[in-house]
């Protein structure tokens, strides 16, 4: 499983736009990391979409998009798997 995995995050690590990749199982533990993600965020990240999840009981687990000046962080959970993604904010 790591393989693909890791082949995953390095193609999702070169895509335009991103500067890092987190991925994390259901119970927060870092199963890979890439750029400027932090493997010591991928428990609140798990936690984040989970509790994101709850807002709609029954409906597919959201997209939840943090932004701020310089950044932008895409968290998607799915099959228990959390990913976040960091970009840089799109300009106008």
């Amino acid at each position: 499983m790591e393989k693909p995995l890791d082949k995953c995050l390095d193609e999702i690590s070169h895509s335009a736009g991103v500067s890092g990749v987190l991925c994390a199982d259901s119970q927060g533990l870092c199963l890979g990391v890439r750029g400027k993600a932090s493997s010591s965020s991928s428990g609140t990240i798990a936690a984040l979409a989970a509790r994101a999840a709850m807002l709609e009981p029954g409906s597919q687990d959201p997209v939840i998009l943090l932004e701020s000046d310089n950044s932008q962080c895409l968290v998607h959970r799915s099959s228990g798997v959390t990913l976040a993604v960091y970009k840089s904010p799109e300009t106008s």
